[in-house]
């Protein structure tokens, strides 16, 4: 096999283990490396514990006390402790990051995942939508702002046009 695939191989591992950290730990109080590795070979991963390490430490994962006193894993921005907990962890892994969508007058603001937002921020901005003038991205929140009042429905049809059935993802009913 080529070098160059080789990398590329790793690379998409080490890609994959990385979100795959990300999605465990805000989905999930994880308390020791042990029950992050158990976490990870229960999707598949196994990883040692020194590669764990660097990839906390690459991934800015910080320990924070949750609502009981006990220190659990963080990722960084993490403003509001947040926890989804009824969804498992393949199904995170192959969900498109859209958790909902709200409709004001010229802007729209869309919640994901965390960790999500900036790259789906972009991919909006690459497509330019028509309607669409911007996006500014955070963590796990994207602000759309449009040219004109759009409906909660044509925010997702817009969106549809950008990600694969975005209404799958929608928890709210508007």
């Amino acid at each position: 096999m080529q070098p160059f695939r080789i990398f590329i191989q790793k690379m998409r591992k080490k890609t994959d283990r990385l979100k795959a950290i990300k999605l465990i730990i805000s989905s999930r109080e994880i308390r020791l490396q042990e029950d992050l590795m158990t976490e990870l070979e229960k999707v598949g991963i196994k990883v040692t514990q020194a590669t764990l390490s660097r990839d906390l430490k690459q991934l800015k994962v910080a320990k924070a006390a949750n609502h009981d006193g006990n220190y659990v894993y963080v990722l960084p921005n993490e403003v509001v402790y947040k926890r989804q907990p009824h969804q498992k962890i393949n199904e995170m892994l192959n969900a498109s990051g859209l958790v909902s969508v709200d409709v004001v007058p010229n802007i729209a603001v869309i919640h994901t995942r965390p960790g999500y937002a900036s790259g789906m921020a972009y991919d909006i901005d690459t497509k330019k939508p028509d309607g669409v003038l911007g996006t500014i991205a955070g963590d796990d929140t994207i602000m759309m702002i449009t040219s004109k009042q759009l409906t909660k429905k044509k925010v997702m049809e817009i969106l549809s046009m950008v990600f694969p059935k975005p209404e799958e993802e929608d928890n709210n009913n508007d």
